[in-house]
């Protein structure tokens, strides 16, 4: 099947994004563009790109849900035992990528990953539904599963094994948070000179950067 992919593009126009329009607290201007995404419907706005590589430096990504922030870091969550996860154990460092295609807009964060708290994966554990309690016990996230059938008839033995509201956590499974060494805020514009906005700490504090598309 032929396909013309030279000729699929688009142009931006919605936005713009200047150096001294921007907060000096790249935390601050990171919210103000995720409350702008949700304002703006954009479909699961916490959605991030994590990219890992392992200890011998073969990168990997996938997506995964952005939980919380704040100056201390972006939280996620996840399977211990996951190649992620290992890989993260062995190497901190990754990046996560933020795009919003409606408006435009990406976000590329570069830091080190940590295990949260045990407490603090406990409170979220809680909150989360009861079917995805049980599919953190039922799934061995990255190992083989040789069909569905049995992951699903493993999902319903331990649906009886836990009732509903009685679900612990494993211990497997918990949360991770990225502390950011580096923010780029990218907006599109036209004829592709896109708006880049560096924040790299200097001596205490963020400096401020405009890169070239």
């Amino acid at each position: 099947m032929s396909m013309d992919l030279a000729s699929l593009r688009a142009d931006y126009s919605q936005h713009q994004l200047s150096k001294s329009d921007v907060e000096r607290d790249p935390f601050t201007q990171f919210a103000i563009w995720f409350n702008e995404a949700i304002a703006s419907q954009v479909q699961e706005p916490n959605a991030m790109h994590l990219g890992t590589s392992s200890s011998d430096n073969v990168p990997s990504g996938r997506t995964v849900l952005l939980k919380g922030f704040d100056h201390s870091g972006f939280v996620f969550f996840t399977n211990y035992e996951s190649r992620k996860s290992r890989e993260l154990l062995s190497n901190p460092n990754c990046y996560i990528h933020f795009f919003w295609k409606e408006l435009e807009r990406q976000v590329f964060i570069s830091g080190t990953a940590e295990k949260v708290a045990a407490s603090e994966s406990d409170d979220y554990f809680a909150e989360r539904p009861y079917e995805s309690q049980i599919a953190a016990w039922a799934s061995r996230q990255s190992s083989i599963v040789e069909s569905r059938k049995i992951l699903e008839e493993r999902f319903d033995e331990l649906k009886i094994k836990y009732p509903e509201g009685s679900v612990p956590r494993p211990e497997f499974w918990g949360g991770f948070r990225v502390s950011p060494v580096a923010f780029e805020f990218w907006q599109g514009r036209p004829g592709r000179l896109h708006d880049r906005i560096f924040y790299s700490p200097e001596n205490g504090r963020w400096n401020i950067r405009r890169l070239a598309p």
